[in-house]
């Protein structure tokens, strides 16, 4: 069986642009029996020169012993696509995702995309994602979760997953863990390994888990967006067409500041807000049973309703939240009739419906300046 150093052998003697050794570029090895995944960190500003190298590159790793199948990929900015003409409201507005505009192959049989999202860090969000996913799993639903947060993923460690992701078909297929299909970039590099890269390489790790992963036919996939407004907010907002938008706030005002960011960045790529969660609205003493409001409450109901978006409801801040998830095994899944499970259930089947009863809409056209 090939080995990493084997495939890093079968690039000896070639050269990306400028000269140097093309496996100094090699971001990361992933191996699946006869199949080998490998990434190159590029130059964005030489698309055409590190797809030559490219393809280079997997051919010679086709090459190698024990090798049968080798996908190589760029995490660099690729040139843009042509865009199709967009369709008229009344056609695009039902379509499939694949005839609508900024549609993406291997998300052509996923019938909503909803993105988890928080102005900052620390909020919730990750855990939030999961058990919403399993919420809408626990309802019938055929449900993926992408972990976007290519600098921090949490779903390997939320899930208990660590096995790497095999290749089929030039796709990875996603790891599964209590019927969710879940990709995330925690599988592919190990976690004590410092993801350093600048927004171009991130933006296209981001695609290539979106148009790269065999995602297969879905009601929903849940994306658990990184904090913030940034690199990768935009690279999915300009090529999925999100059903809508989920932010998760605490109550305190510096969180609520960074929710409002959140919710008119996705106003401002014309992506409907499902709405907003309080999370760690209050929290219950397992002995006495009493309730105290540690980073207040209610703010998230409020900002709701000033900026006229749904409010969805309040989670607490509880041990068992906490236990389970550091366990790999969230709420929902680890003790489904539990109050504390009820919460995301709750939110899930609010999600639902919401999805449900709205209008279809196309990835909106967004230039950069």
């Amino acid at each position: 069986m090939a080995t990493e150093a084997d495939i890093l052998k079968a690039l000896d003697g070639l050269y990306g642009p400028g000269g140097a050794p093309l496996a100094g570029a090699v971001s990361g090895i992933n191996l699946s029996g006869a199949k080998a995944f490998v990434s190159l960190a590029g130059d964005p500003g030489h698309t055409q020169a590190w797809e030559a190298a490219r393809v280079s590159a997997e051919r010679a790793i086709k090459a190698a012993p024990g090798i049968e199948q080798a996908i190589v990929t760029l995490t660099a900015e690729r040139a843009p696509r042509a865009e199709t003409p967009p369709h008229d409201h009344a056609h695009g507005a039902g379509a499939p995702p694949h005839q609508r505009r900024g549609g993406i192959p291997a998300l052509e049989k996923i019938r909503f995309i909803i993105a988890v999202a928080s102005g900052k860090g620390g909020v919730g969000k990750s855990t939030t994602s999961a058990n919403l996913a399993l919420g809408l799993a626990a309802q019938g639903w055929r449900v993926g979760l992408l972990d976007a947060d290519v600098y921090g993923p949490s779903m390997p460690r939320l899930f208990a997953l660590t096995d790497k992701p095999k290749v089929d078909g030039g796709k990875l297929v996603p790891l599964e863990a209590y019927g969710l299909k879940i990709m995330s970039m925690g599988f592919l590099v190990d976690e004590n390994i410092p993801m350093v890269w600048r927004g171009p390489m991130v933006s296209q790790a981001i695609s290539q888990m979106l148009g790269e992963v065999a995602w297969g036919e879905l009601d929903a996939l849940v994306i658990d967006m990184p904090p913030g407004t940034g690199d990768v907010q935009l690279t999915i907002a300009q090529q999925v067409p999100l059903a809508g938008a989920v932010i998760v706030s605490t109550p305190q005002d510096l969180a609520l500041i960074d929710a409002r960011r959140a919710v008119a960045m996705f106003q401002k790529v014309e992506a409907p807000i499902l709405g907003v969660i309080e999370n760690m609205s209050y929290f219950l003493c397992p002995h006495c049973g009493g309730r105290s409001e540690i980073f207040a409450h209610g703010g998230a109901r409020h900002d709701a309703e000033q900026m006229g978006v749904p409010f969805l409801g309040e989670a607490p801040l509880d041990i068992k939240i906490r236990e389970t998830s550091d366990a790999g095994r969230p709420i929902v899944a680890a003790e489904p009739d539990s109050p504390q499970a009820a919460v995301y259930l709750n939110l899930a089947a609010k999600v639902k419906t919401l999805l449900e009863t709205q209008k279809r809409r196309a990835a909106p056209q967004i230039v950069v300046g």
